[in-house]
């Protein structure tokens, strides 16, 4: 078995969901703030907890024999849950502590949720990324409260903005990996990720629809529906579905980023 030396976050497209909501946040509250670092610290560590909790949860109840990695897993986690602790203690005192502990407590049963997941190896579930989405997403709640003592109106539409962009991306990641599957198995028709993902696009599209009076949040819908589906329309071919997930990747966060920069100036 090989022995796993770091529990740096490996979940690429889960780190972008967690930072890119809370810069896009940032940037509007037009402010900086030295609590916005602490929160951003406070945050990457109660994300990077997961793994190595994960890993003392398995070593508790699935293991028999004790892992390597075990006593590497409860360094990581000590670090990590001492500097989450006083990044809550500044901002619990400096800050609006009554909605800042309940983000804490829902990240909390969130990540508890996650360990539980991980442990029964059900973490490919589209439904349970769909709900990492918007748990993932609330960092630009925290950036609000951080910089401002409060969520305004423009944050909570943001986190619904970035909840929405991020769930049609899982479906659509999701129908790629069933085609790929399908495609060695030689089976035919739509996968019910396929089927999703297309809802999923279909309800960018009227999202954009919505916001027609707002010409930027439209134009951030519209591109985010447009590379989707241009993504779902490459699987259909042999050597787009054989893409490597790497490159793939890389476009996504290219079509998130993108996604994120027109949302600002919409909310600018």
């Amino acid at each position: 078995m090989n022995v796993k030396a770091t529990f740096f976050p490996r979940e690429h497209g889960a780190t972008a969901m967690l930072l890119s909501p809370f810069g896009c946040a940032a940037i509007l509250v037009r402010r900086m703030r030295w609590r916005e670092a602490v929160a951003l610290v406070a945050i990457v560590c109660a994300f990077a907890a997961k793994d190595p909790l994960v890993a003392l949860v398995r070593q508790r109840l699935v293991w028999k024999q004790e892992h390597p990695e075990t006593r590497t897993a409860k360094r990581w986690l000590a670090l990590e849950l001492l500097a989450l602790a006083a990044g809550g203690v500044v901002l619990g005192l400096t800050g609006p502590w009554r909605p800042l502990a309940l983000l804490g407590l829902a990240a909390a049963g969130f990540a508890l949720m996650a360990v539980w997941v991980n442990v029964r190896n059900r973490q490919r579930s589209e439904w349970f990324h769909v709900a990492s989405a918007a748990a993932l997403s609330s960092t630009s709640l925290v950036a609000c409260l951080a910089a401002l003592g409060e969520v305004p109106r423009w944050g909570w539409l943001l986190w619904l903005l970035c909840v929405l962009q991020a769930a049609a991306g899982i479906f659509v990641v999701h129908a790629r990996l069933d085609a790929r599957s399908t495609a060695r198995t030689g089976e035919s028709g739509d996968t019910a990720s396929r089927r999703a993902a297309q809802v999923s696009v279909a309800a960018l599209a009227l999202a954009a629809i919505a916001f027609g009076p707002r010409p930027w949040i439209a134009a951030a819908l519209l591109t985010a529906a447009g590379g989707y589906w241009w993504e779902l329309r490459r699987q259909r071919d042999v050597r787009g579905v054989q893409m490597p997930l790497k490159r793939v990747g890389q476009q996504m966060l290219a079509l998130s980023i993108v996604y994120g920069v027109l949302i600002v100036v919409g909310l600018w």
